[in-house]
C-alpha cells in the first residue's frame, strides 16, 4: 500500500480449501482479471488465486502503465482496442478510482522509413477498430509543444501518428479492483502461497502443491510472469517463451504541462508524465535472456541520452527511482492465451512488454476459455498451437522488443 491507498478497499482473506473448480497461480493483473471475471461474466466462484508473494508484487507492479492499441497487426488492433474500452468503463464497474487518464500517444519517426511504418500503422489501425492518425511536424508541436522537432540536429521529426485513445492508469489500484471484486464474489486469494509443484493424474493436471499443503481443482491456469517456464516444466510441457529484464525509472516533478504519452520508433524509448508529476522513462529489453530484478547504469545512460535528445527539458531533471520486471517473450512478441497440450493446465503469457494494458481483455478471455471450453473469437488467434500450425503474429508492437 502507499499514499493513493482508498481507505474503502475491503480484502476478505481466507484459509486456503482443499479443493476449487479453478486455481490461477500468480496473483498479478492477469491472474486476478480472470478471476473477476470468471464470478461476473460466468458465475463461476469457487477460484483459488495463488501468489507466492503479495498480490501486484511482480510485473504488474514493476511496468510503466500505458495503455494502447497502436499495433501493427489486425489480431492485435482489435484485441487490444477492446482492452482500452474495457479500461475506459472499468472504474464505473468496479466502483474505484484506477487513476484511468486518457492522454493520447505520439509515435515519433525520424526517418522517410519511419514515416511509411508510421503512415501503414495509422491505415491498419483505422481498419480495425483503433483511433489513429498520421501527424505532421506542426501538428507534432501542437499535441506537445516540449518536443525538439529538430531532434538536436540528429534525429529530425519527420512526422508521427497519433493515438488519442493512449491513456494510463495506476497500477496497483488496477490489481485491488480486480482482486477486491473477484474476493467480493466468492473468490479466494492468498498470498505467500507459491506453488512448488503440480498434482497429476497420468497426462492431466489435477491441482497444485503449496507450503500450505495440496489443493485439487478442475482446471489449473498459469498467469505468473516471469517464471512460466519452471512452472510449465512441472506439467512436463516446454513452452516457446524466453524471459529478459526490462527496466524503467523516473525522475523528480516536473511541472504540470506534459500532456501525451510520447514514444520514437527510431530512438526506441517512450515516456509521460505520472500523477505526481514525475517523467516516466522506458527503453527496450536486455538483450540477455535472465531472471535477473538488478538495475543498471548503463541503462540510464542510454535511455536517458535518447530521450534529452528528444526532450531537451529533461536534461534539467534528476533520476529518482528505477526497477526492473521480468518480460516473457514468444518468437512472434506476441502473448499465449490458450490451453495447452497437458489437459486441465491453460497458460496467458508472452505478455513482454504489454501485460498491463491487456490485463481487462487478457482476463476476460481466459475467464471465457475456462469457462466454456472454447476460446473466445479475439484471443482465439493467441493459441499456442499456432506455432506448430505455421500461423504466427509477428508484431513488434513496442519500443520495448528491440
Amino acid at each position: 500500500m502507499n499514499e493513493f491507498v482508498e481507505r474503502l478497499i475491503s480484502f476478505g482473506w481466507r484459509e486456503p480449501r482443499p479443493s476449487y473448480d479453478v486455481v490461477i497461480i500468480g496473483g498479478g493483473g492477469h491472474g486476478l482479471a480472470t478471476a473477476y471475471y470468471l464470478a461476473t461474466r460466468h458465475g463461476i466462484t469457487n477460484v483459488a488465486v495463488l501468489e507466492r508473494s503479495y498480490i501486484g508484487s511482480g510485473n504488474s507492479g514493476r511496468n510503466t502503465t500505458v495503455i494502447r492499441a497502436n499495433y501493427g497487426i489486425p489480431e492485435a488492433v482489435r484485441f487490444y482496442q477492446h482492452s482500452i474500452e474495457l479500461y475506459q468503463t472499468l472504474e464505473d464497474e468496479t466502483g474505484r478510482d484506477l487513476m484511468h487518464l486518457q492522454k493520447g500517444l505520439l509515435w515519433i519517426a525520424h526517418s522517410e522509413l519511419g514515416v511509411r511504418a508510421e503512415r501503414a500503422r495509422a491505415a491498419i489501425n483505422t481498419a480495425f477498430g483503433a483511433k489513429t492518425e498520421f501527424v505532421t511536424p506542426e501538428e507534432i508541436a501542437r499535441i506537445c509543444p516540449q518536443i525538439d522537432l529538430s531532434g538536436g540536429g540528429v534525429w529530425p521529426v519527420q512526422g508521427a501518428t497519433y493515438h488519442p485513445e493512449g491513456a494510463t492508469a495506476r497500477h496497483d489500484r488496477v490489481v485491488w479492483a480486480y482482486a477486491e471484486g473477484a474476493m467480493r464474489l466468492g473468490a479466494h486469494v492468498h498470498q505467500r502461497t507459491p506453488v512448488t509443484g503440480l498434482l497429476m493424474d497420468g497426462d492431466r493436471v489435477i491441482g497444485v502443491e503449496t507450503p500450505r499443503g495440496p489443493i485439487s481443482a478442475g482446471v489449473v491456469m498459469s498467469a505468473v510472469g516471469g517464471h512460466v517456464s519452471g512452472l510449465a516444466a512441472m506439467a512436463g510441457l516446454r513452452l516457446p517463451i524466453r524471459s529478459h529484464p526490462l527496466q524503467a525509472f523516473v525522475t523528480n516533478h516536473y511541472q504540470r504541462q506534459f500532456d501525451p504519452i510520447v514514444s520514437s520508433s527510431d530512438l526506441l524509448f517512450y515516456t509521460s508524465q505520472t500523477p505526481r508529476g514525475e517523467m516516466l522513462m522506458g527503453a527496450e529489453i536486455d538483450r540477455q535472456p535472465s531472471y535477473s530484478y538488478r538495475s543498471g547504469h548503463h541503462f540510464i545512460q542510454q535511455t536517458a541520452f535518447r530521450a534529452i535528445t528528444l526532450l531537451p527539458f529533461l536534461r534539467d531533471l534528476r533520476v529518482l527511482r528505477q526497477w526492473t520486471g521480468i518480460c516473457d517473450m514468444s518468437p512472434d512478441y506476441s502473448p499465449v492465451m490458450s490451453a495447452t497440450p497437458v489437459e486441465g493446465f491453460y497458460v496467458t503469457t508472452g505478455w513482454g512488454t504489454w501485460g498491463f494494458k491487456a490485463i481487462p481483455a487478457g482476463g476476460e478471455g481466459m475467464a471465457g476459455l475456462i469457462a466454456t471450453g472454447e476460446p473466445p473469437e479475439l484471443i482465439a488467434p493467441f493459441s499456442l498451437d499456432r506455432f506448430a500450425k505455421d500461423r504466427t503474429l509477428a508484431d513488434r508492437g513496442s519500443a520495448g522488443t528491440h
